[in-house]
């Protein structure tokens, strides 16, 4: 369990002053500076388990009154057991102070601290697990997509065109037309969607829809006009310009090229980010959602999650990245902008492409496509320049996250983050949280060679990945690497073996947001219908998939002192299902739904 979470940390308690620091806890006020280092020293005793019994949970003992009790419930602590039948302790309630959890035990030990004031909720022997931190996805994105045009599952060429046009049919004259989700790999015809194409139902308006990666966009006619792409326009560094035979744009923008466009689009009113910020946050809840981490990068969309949070309604936890090529001294000014100490909103780390997709064929190889042999890759940085600015942002005090999916890109991340410990070491600079773990993270890291999965753990790099994207790729990732690079993708065990951290994300909404599929995918390396299956030997077990979507993705934004676990101390961020996953068979873990979401003690979604 330790290399889920803290991965060569140092137990600073010894056992019996631990496990009485642990019961002193549940009467003593808690506080960010003392309790959770208890915690995270917990966490690094889990390998003792497999030869001394697991503590009890915190007895309730005479003291303050709870605020919150949850009775009669199946609560999957996250603690390590060596009970025979489980791996994980289980409990039976919860009691919650404020907006962290007082007690867990059984329930005949709970009810002790029931006051004239206590609320009681009877969970009716449901499932209770850590609310899932999904440690990588767009909210502001996610949002405004479900307000544009939604091309999410669209089956056909024609299916798509239809819901272009239904949106054209209600558009204001010369409004653009915006949206995205589209994936062609889907359709009947695999073939990219054209400018032209776009033209016969566009009535006009300038037209322009991300792929459902986000590193590939189709533009009309009109779109290609405002932006001024013509058949003389020059590739960008890190993105490029499709053409027909004739040299002409098809409206196709690869990764950068896309940024011409990006440029004339008009910029959404608060009122529309606000809106679909919103009904983003909704899916969170619904979807057992409690902490996200988020790219967002205008800076506005951070000014609304301010707003949200002074008025109350923000019902998920957030740390909000920074894009990294923006100069050191505006990135301090955002970072200092808001307290670091907020454990609902702050700023997290600084996010950088090294590449773009796989199914876009930009994700940058170090081979040709199997499937395109004259095409390697868009690498989006010069590698003396990258670690240039990697060393000055690490030495200003940042955590570094950067985007890499194919086995260049992530070397050219792995490169960066050792030149930048090393300065910063050298210079006696603290990581973050003031400790001597820098946490930098490679997003994605999907085509990793067994060389770079050792230097992940030689680096303690954290590997930020996102199972359900397993999903979606598998129709098309061996056409794309060729059967050697496709056996050693999505390497989520071998990551695991090795000791590297893994934290668990959507990349919503690239993906729905919903962890189950995640799960599932995590545990079978399956199609949802079951038919096909991609390198089971990658594959995880339910405990070790659930660690890695609330343990590591907390370890991932420093935060394992404060959730991730149901124990004493901790924040009381959990979600109750409507079955056990980790009892359920595989294709009834992608049907589960979330009966309540409860962030620092607060219902947030209620399915009732």
């Amino acid at each position: 369990m330790a290399n889920f979470v803290t991965s060569g940390a140092k137990a600073p308690f010894g056992r019996k002053r631990l496990f009485a620091a642990l019961k002193r806890g549940a009467t003593q006020k808690l506080t960010r500076a003392n309790y959770p280092a208890i915690i995270v020293a917990f966490c690094c005793l889990a390998p003792l388990q497999a030869q001394n019994p697991a503590p009890a949970q915190t007895p309730a003992t005479p003291g303050p009154k709870a605020d919150i009790i949850f009775i009669h419930a199946n609560v999957y602590t996250g603690v390590p057991s060596n009970a025979q039948f489980s791996s994980i302790l289980r409990e039976e309630a919860i009691a919650v102070r404020g907006e962290r959890i007082q007690a867990v035990g059984k329930n005949i030990e709970i009810e002790k601290l029931k006051g004239p004031q206590t609320q009681v909720i009877d969970l009716g022997g449901h499932f209770v697990m850590p609310g899932f931190n999904d440690a990588h996805l767009h909210l502001a994105d996610a949002g405004l997509q479900k307000l544009n045009v939604d091309l999410t599952g669209a089956k056909t060429l024609d299916e798509f065109r239809e819901r272009i046009l239904a949106k054209v049919e209600k558009a204001k004259a010369g409004e653009w037309i915006l949206g995205g989700g589209w994936d062609e790999t889907s359709w009947p015809v695999a073939t990219l969607p054209s400018r032209w194409d776009l033209d016969e139902v566009s009535g006009g308006h300038p037209v322009f829809l991300d792929r459902v990666d986000g590193h590939l966009a189709v533009a009309n006619t009109r779109a290609l006009q405002l932006a001024s792409i013509t058949i003389a326009s020059k590739d960008p560094q890190g993105g490029q310009i499709d053409r027909d035979a004739n040299g002409q744009p098809t409206g196709i923008l690869r990764d950068t090229a896309g940024q011409a466009v990006r440029a004339v689009v008009p910029q959404p009113t608060h009122e529309k980010r606000r809106q679909g910020i919103e009904v983003a946050l909704a899916d969170l809840a619904e979807h057992g959602v409690t902490s996200a981490q988020d790219y967002s990068p205008d800076w506005q969309n951070f000014q609304i999650y301010e707003d949200l949070e002074k008025e109350g309604k923000l019902t998920a936890r957030i740390s909000e990245w920074l894009p990294f090529d923006l100069p050191v001294e505006e990135l301090k000014t955002k970072r200092e902008s808001h307290p670091q100490s907020d454990l609902m909103l702050h700023t997290g780390m600084l996010k950088a492409f090294m590449d773009g997709s796989l199914g876009g064929h930009t994700a940058a190889l170090q081979e040709p496509y199997a499937d395109d042999p004259k095409s390697s890759g868009l690498p989006r940085y010069e590698a003396a320049k990258l670690n240039d600015m990697a060393r000055e942002r690490a030495l200003a005090g940042f955590q570094l996250g950067f985007h890499a999916i194919g086995d260049k890109g992530i070397q050219m991340a792995l490169d960066a983050f050792a030149e930048a410990e090393k300065a910063a070491r050298e210079q006696k600079v603290k990581a973050p949280n003031g400790g001597e773990d820098f946490r930098f993270r490679i997003e994605h890291a999907q085509v990793t060679t067994p060389a770079q999965i050792a230097r992940f753990k030689e680096l303690k790099v954290i590997a930020s990945m996102q199972p359900s994207h397993v999903l979606t790729d598998m129709r098309w990732a061996q056409d794309r690497l060729g059967p050697k690079r496709a056996a050693t993708s999505y390497a989520w065990s071998a990551f695991l073996s090795k000791g590297v951290t893994l934290a668990f994300g959507t990349d919503y909404p690239v993906e729905p947001i919903t962890p189950f599929r995640g799960l599932y995918a995590a545990v079978t390396r399956k199609s949802e219908n079951g038919k096909q299956e991609y390198f089971p030997a990658q594959k995880l077990t339910m405990d070790q998939a659930i660690a890695a979507y609330t343990m590591g993705a907390a370890f991932a934004e420093f935060e394992e002192k404060e959730k991730g676990k149901l124990v004493p101390g901790m924040l009381a961020d959990f979600v109750v299902l409507d079955r056990d996953v980790t009892a359920a068979s595989p294709e009834k873990v992608l049907t589960t739904k979330v009966l309540r979401t409860v962030v620092g003690g607060k219902t947030v979604y209620d399915a009732k």
